[in-house]
């Protein structure tokens, strides 16, 4: 599968995702603009993000990390958490079950 062939969605403005659903995951390609916030929320999946480009400002359990290129955290299910790209950004995250409400 080419990824730039999967149709790219405007999730919020700035995160542009390639979203891959399967039968029990998500799985999200984002493209990210330099300064796109992601305001503080929960669900209940489980999330794996990873950075694969630039820089991402990621709070969870109230601590901000500065994510740069090969950075990876687990969120679990319901934890509040939120982001801001301080850089363009490409992200990857896998959720678990999948993400209804995306794409």
């Amino acid at each position: 599968m080419d990824i730039k062939k999967i149709k790219s969605i405007e999730v919020m403005p700035g995160f542009k995702g390639r979203i891959i659903h399967g039968s029990d995951f998500t799985w999200v390609y984002w493209e990210i603009e330099k300064g796109a916030s992601l305001q503080e929320h929960n669900h209940i999946n489980e999330q794996l993000m990873h950075v694969l480009e630039g820089e991402f400002e990621f709070t969870i359990h109230g601590e901000k990390n500065i994510c740069k290129k090969g950075s990876t955290f687990l969120i679990p299910s319901n934890v509040p958490h939120s982001g801001k790209a301080i850089t363009d950004c490409i992200l990857m995250d896998v959720f678990s079950p999948k993400r209804d409400d995306l794409g």
